[in-house]
């Protein structure tokens, strides 16, 4: 066998490893990016923790546990039905469908909430989400109150709005007055960030809900 052979052998066989290398790296960043396949006719459900202490939260068999104050678990998968979910010391029965995402709302001094997060697919754009779990229509808004982002979130609603992956600092708004400063967000491509915005009577809470990083 000459140099040349070889040396064309060892190319090839450099380039199928660094292929099949690189080929295992995106399959573990996809799986960390979007955690374990879940089953045909899977439901998804987390929880956000609006108090003052830490929650546990069951649905069914399903355990979220140790949700920091103001803090939110990551989705888990559970098969599509009705369930009876364990919200610290509340109770309330939900009913998932399959290939929906849910979240699980503990405030204090009301009762809990289940909340729908409907899926987000692109690969390019961002998700700015509010969701509005108070009794005033609210906006969010550039700091300044000049350009609206997501407007008129009514009562128990939701507003949504894609961006370009950035860091942005926005604020929120009841009509014209701002009610809140909130902190810098970064948003990833392919990312949805949550405003969960509890409370009432001119005393509420906005906290950016994001997916939980391990580790």
């Amino acid at each position: 066998m000459n140099t040349q052979t070889t040396l064309r052998r060892f190319t090839l066989g450099a380039c199928a490893l660094a292929l099949g290398l690189g080929m295992l790296q995106a399959q573990a960043d996809d799986g960390a990016l979007y955690g374990p396949k879940a089953p045909k006719g899977s439901a998804f459900v987390r929880a956000y923790n609006a108090s003052s202490a830490e929650l546990d939260v069951s649905v069914g068999q399903t355990q979220l546990k140790q949700i920091s104050p103001l803090g939110s678990s990551d989705f888990k998968f559970l098969p599509a039905g009705s369930y009876q979910a364990q919200v610290g010391n509340a109770q309330m029965a939900v009913n998932l469908e399959a290939a929906r995402y849910y979240t699980l709302v503990s405030q204090t001094g009301a009762e809990p909430r289940l909340v729908e997060e409907p899926p987000f697919t692109s690969r390019q754009k961002a998700l700015l989400r509010v969701q509005n779990l108070t009794d005033s229509t609210l906006s969010l808004k550039t700091a300044d109150g000049k350009t609206d982002v997501v407007a008129d979130v009514k009562p128990d609603g939701r507003g949504d709005r894609e961006i370009n992956p950035v860091k942005v600092g926005l604020a929120l708004f009841d009509g014209e007055r701002k009610v809140a400063d909130l902190k810098p967000v970064t948003l990833g491509r392919g990312e949805v960030v949550s405003l969960f915005v509890t409370g009432g009577q001119g005393k509420l809470s906005p906290v950016w809900v994001k997916r939980p990083i391990d580790g």
